[in-house]
């Protein structure tokens, strides 16, 4: 998830964050960075099932047509 970041990284990185934010903003920060990624990945879903669903009608509409051309010759 985080790379090639190690533990003295993340550790520098979550105190520059205290100090930026403060320890009362750091649980709603994390609350608003967890719901957003949320939603993202509910958009994500959400187009990639749409994607498939006109995909697979494309592709059933293409196999009717075939089916159905060799019956008007």
């Amino acid at each position: 998830m985080f790379g090639n970041l190690g533990f003295s990284e993340i550790l520098i990185i979550m105190i520059v964050a205290l100090v930026i934010f403060g320890p009362n903003k750091l649980p709603e920060l994390g609350r608003s960075m967890g719901q957003a990624i949320r939603e993202f990945k509910k958009a994500t879903q959400s187009i990639t099932t749409e994607v498939t669903r006109v995909a697979s009608d494309e592709v059933r509409q293409n196999i009717e047509k075939a089916k159905q051309a060799p019956e008007e010759r």
